[in-house]
């Protein structure tokens, strides 16, 4: 619900690459009447929407890899995801938030590398601060662009929609609109002004500035702390997002929001797309959640014994090479019941 086409698209990259062909939109389901319109105009944009959607999914699983909920579900296949994607949990909200910011930055990286017809490098204005020597110029990332073209085409599956006032389908709508606004502000607030020395022999006699995007496991980083911060809420009957418990502070545009407390990720129920923990690796002598019993949910877990080999004691030779032995040991293995 809501991400299907982004997934779509970074699942069959092949036909992503086919621009220029008109069945590309046809060949790509899930696709809402709006973005179908935006792929048709925009076929260029869906290579690196493709890859933004495929970014966000990676670094998904890397924040999450040592959480009993661990993103895996939302990268196996379209049938599971969509039973991730039914919960309007928290986890849900971090997806729609990772994914319209991977989007953004995809596509503003795309610019700036002259990969799309309508786009080039940024056009952002002169900072205030920035040294009145220095040249503000370069070629930035085009993060105004980014932002414009993923809020048309990552939102108008929500908004061409008519929604009763007040309902749960409204609500779920308002809440992924939400979170798709503050992936693409985490875009803009990590980005930094990066500025170049130019001269003879490192002289640095003229400094040129620009825009550039933060890394994205920066952005994933800081959408992840707006998870462990995310705020519950509901919609009122003029259909709008208010605070379920009123003694909690008011999301920003900036916080992520959810409707549902998450499903219990303990138990295998592939109807929410939880796999749950069994056979799961987890650390013994950790006290987070990557530990034996919080990971393994209090079921215990198994120790087997595992032989590894591994290069060791590694030397480098002049000139140029690295010659390493091969030690092997005996380790434990810990995975949940």
């Amino acid at each position: 619900m809501g991400l299907a086409a982004e997934q779509e698209v970074w699942r069959s990259p092949q036909q992503v690459h086919a621009v220029g062909s008109s069945p590309l939109c046809a060949r790509l389901p899930g696709l809402s009447p709006g973005q179908d319109k935006q792929c048709q105009l925009y076929q260029d944009h869906m290579s690196p929407v493709g890859r933004g959607a495929h970014a966000a999914i990676t670094e998904c699983q890397h924040q999450f890899k040592e959480r009993r909920w661990n993103c895996s579900a939302a990268a196996l296949d379209h049938t599971l995801f969509s039973s991730v994607m039914r919960v309007a949990s928290r986890e849900v909200a971090y997806l729609h938030a990772v994914t319209a910011a991977g989007v953004a930055h995809a596509v503003s990286r795309a610019c700036r590398d002259g990969q799309l017809s309508s786009c080039g490098c940024a056009r952002s204005g002169r900072p205030r601060d920035l040294h009145r020597d220095w040249i503000w110029g370069g070629c930035g990332d085009n993060l105004e662009y980014g932002y414009k073209f993923t809020q048309g085409f990552v939102d108008v599956r929500e908004r061409e929609r008519k929604l009763r006032r007040g309902s749960r389908e409204q609500a779920r709508a308002l809440m992924n609109l939400h979170n798709n606004e503050a992936g693409r502000r985490a875009v803009i607030k990590k980005s930094s002004v990066t500025c170049k020395c130019h001269g003879v022999s490192g002289s640095c006699s003229l400094i040129t500035c620009w825009q550039q995007l933060a890394s994205f496991r920066e952005i994933g980083d800081y959408i992840k702390e707006k998870y462990d911060s995310a705020t519950e809420v509901r919609v009122s009957k003029r259909g709008r997002l208010q605070l379920r418990d009123p003694r909690y502070t008011l999301p920003t545009a900036s916080d992520l929001v959810y409707l549902d407390e998450s499903p219990n990720y303990c138990v295998r129920d592939l109807s929410v797309g939880s796999l749950g923990t069994q056979g799961r690796h987890c650390n013994r002598t950790s006290h987070d959640m990557d530990g034996c019993n919080l990971l393994c949910c209090g079921r215990g877990y198994n120790t087997q014994k595992m032989t590894v080999r591994e290069r060791c004691d590694c030397k480098f030779h002049w000139c140029c090479y690295v010659e390493c032995k091969m030690c092997t040991q005996t380790v434990d293995v810990h995975t949940c019941k």
